[in-house]
């Protein structure tokens, strides 16, 4: 059971942090082709089918596997016009305690062109601080990653650039026809996510994505959830800070977390899953 007593304390030490982070990448890169004002692009429309496990491995380690299909639209069809990006994300997590587990792992993501078949990988390395606590009858998560990104754009003599993303979600998980998170429970989950970025090649666009996200999903049992929902999400393009992309994007959600150990030392932890 997750303990209620949260601590503020390490919380806003961390948010310190972001912040000043977050800050520092906006004044290491004070140049920008600023125009007269901002301009939000059309809006994409897109759909995400994602999964997500967390193998238990012992008491206190998971192996977190998560595999996500992105299509985005065309001038032929919304939403699934073509392949976007496939997507793989791999690490070992760590349980400090029932409030708080880490995470360090590795990214391959394909992208795909939508006006040839080149598809090109990216390369990320990431470690993630979730903290987790309960509000009434409901679970929070704060969830801070960071990414240290290697990619490169389509054109014939684009070169990998490096950047770092600084990432802060905030989700909360309220069940609907139960009075707390457990099996056979319907629940909403809004949240929002900062993304932000920092690197030699960021002139001036420092917020990457803003996500506001809200799934409605059922646990089935501690070990599999399904969960759909919709996202819109804004930010700034990389080459120009007053130039935005905006997108409606659709997501499907599959948890699955298998369990390892003996039976004897099984004990359902379902925030862990996310």
């Amino acid at each position: 059971m997750v303990s209620r007593n949260f601590s503020t304390k390490q919380l806003f030490i961390i948010l310190s942090m972001f912040f000043a982070l977050t800050n520092f990448s906006i004044a290491q890169n004070p140049d920008n082709t600023a125009q007269d004002e901002t301009e939000f692009r059309d809006l994409r429309t897109r759909y995400w089918l994602n999964t997500y496990g967390n193998i238990r491995l012992n008491k206190k380690f998971f192996w977190v596997a998560q595999t996500h299909f992105r299509f985005t639209d065309n001038d032929e069809m919304p939403f699934v016009g073509q392949m976007s990006q496939i997507y793989n994300r791999h690490g070992l997590g760590y349980i400090v305690n029932n409030n708080f587990n880490v995470t360090l792992g590795g990214v391959v993501r394909l992208n795909f062109n939508s006006n040839s078949d080149v598809v090109l990988p990216e390369y990320r390395i990431w470690h993630q601080y979730q903290f987790t606590n309960f509000f009434y009858n409901s679970v929070i998560y704060h969830r801070f990653r960071i990414e240290h990104r290697w990619s490169k754009g389509f054109g014939g003599d684009d070169e990998y650039i490096f950047r770092n993303r600084w990432r802060y979600m905030f989700r909360v998980k309220i069940p609907l026809n139960n009075q707390e998170i457990t099996s056979d429970t319907w629940y909403l989950g809004p949240e929002a996510e900062l993304i932000m970025q920092s690197g030699r090649d960021v002139v001036g666009s420092p917020m990457e994505d803003l996500r506001l996200h809200t799934s409605l999903g059922y646990i089935f049992n501690p070990r599999l959830t399904a969960a759909i929902g919709g996202m819109y999400a804004f930010g700034q393009t990389l080459n120009n800070p007053d130039v935005f992309n905006q997108s409606w994007t659709i997501r499907m959600h599959l948890y699955f977390s298998p369990d390892l150990r003996k039976a004897k030392s099984k004990i359902p932890e379902v925030h862990f899953r996310d």
